[in-house]
């Protein structure tokens, strides 16, 4: 078997001993070597050759935003965020998905070992699936699929929506935060409501949030539990709940939910789209975007028993055919679509 060959970036010996510990314990994963910063790494990188990289993003001689900015540019490979969990945490981590970094790890600034310790599993995880995920940028400017431009699909600014039309339900994990914001580039102010559920920690909900509504014409916000769903907006799950959809009389509104994890997540896709499944039937149309596992791959099979009408983003285009992919196997999908051409598609429904 050969091994994944890992290179460690972090200004601390003791994190870097810490990660070294840690991924002992995987069979698959070789860390070839450490480096203190990035300019230690970058002589590193050509000698070692590493597969993957964890990339801390405070460090000294240069910042791991622009060692990444620098990397992705003149040798594109697999990186890990770590990150840590505060505000400004989260705004740099969604820049370096942004720049092509896979993944993140989140970590609290307090007892820092001993979150390592008790996220393990999810960080071995993170460097395996990050080995196979595809490295290139996301390109949203060339025409779409079924003939539209994305001046096109912009057309008709003045179209009204009732409350009672279309709901769009989203679900996405790994390189889900960068695709989403593709398609809602492609989306005009009057687009269908839009309810999201992204694999984000509650600390990175509310700058993702903001990277959304800044994306497009579309309002983004988090989710409140009780809000009325509106078209023109898009409903993001808080990371420490799940989002439900419901019905209020001739309205839908949000709920959410503090239960337990679901596919080892909360929030969880499968809630969401159990409860377009259950709520809005005919009215939904559901997309799978990029994302590994396997959550609401069930729950969109419901979706369209229940009538709903499916759109499964195609694995040249996502970081991760994870939950597309198993979605697809379910037989939940009515298209297989490449990321550019799903807003398109959303608009052809309505229209």
């Amino acid at each position: 078997m050969e091994k994944v060959k890992l290179l460690i970036i972090d200004d601390s010996a003791l994190i870097r001993q810490m990660l070294k510990q840690i991924f002992s314990e995987a069979e698959d994963i070789e860390v070839v070597g450490t480096a203190s910063d990035p300019l230690i790494a970058r002589d590193k990188i050509k000698a070692l050759n590493p597969d993957v990289l964890t990339l801390d993003v405070e460090m000294p001689r240069m910042d791991g935003l622009t060692f990444l900015r620098n990397l992705m540019r003149l040798r594109p490979m697999p990186v890990v965020m770590i990150s840590t969990l505060t505000a400004k945490g989260a705004e740099v981590t969604l820049e370096a998905l942004a720049m092509g970094a896979v993944d993140f790890v989140a970590k609290p600034k307090a007892d820092v070992p001993k979150a390592l310790e008790e996220y393990a599993d999810e960080i071995i995880n993170k460097v395996r699936m990050a080995a196979k995920a595809k490295v290139k940028a996301l390109e949203i400017a060339k025409p779409i699929a079924n003939g539209l431009s994305a001046a096109q699909v912009q057309s008709n600014p003045n179209r009204h929506f009732k409350t009672s039309d279309k709901i769009v339900a989203v679900g996405s994990s790994t390189g889900g935060t960068e695709a989403f914001k593709q398609v809602v580039k492609m989306l005009p102010a009057n687009a269908p409501a839009m309810v999201v559920t992204q694999h984000l920690p509650v600390a990175f909900s509310v700058s993702f949030a903001k990277h959304v509504d800044e994306a497009g014409p579309m309002n983004a916000c988090i989710a409140a539990d009780g809000q009325l769903i509106l078209p023109g907006n898009i409903y993001i799950a808080p990371g420490d709940k799940h989002l439900r959809v419901a019905r209020d009389g001739a309205r839908y509104i949000c709920r959410l939910d503090d239960g337990p994890l679901v596919n080892r997540h909360k929030p969880s896709v499968e809630v969401l789209f159990e409860s377009m499944a259950e709520n809005v039937g005919k009215n939904a149309i559901g997309v799978m975007l990029t994302g590994m596992g396997a959550d609401g791959a069930k729950a969109m099979l419901q979706m369209r028993n229940a009538g709903a009408y499916n759109i499964v983003q195609d694995e040249s285009s996502s970081v991760v055919w994870g939950m597309p992919g198993e979605a697809y196997k379910q037989g939940a999908a009515h298209q297989v679509l490449p990321l550019d051409s799903i807003a398109a598609r959303i608009m052809s429904l309505i229209n």
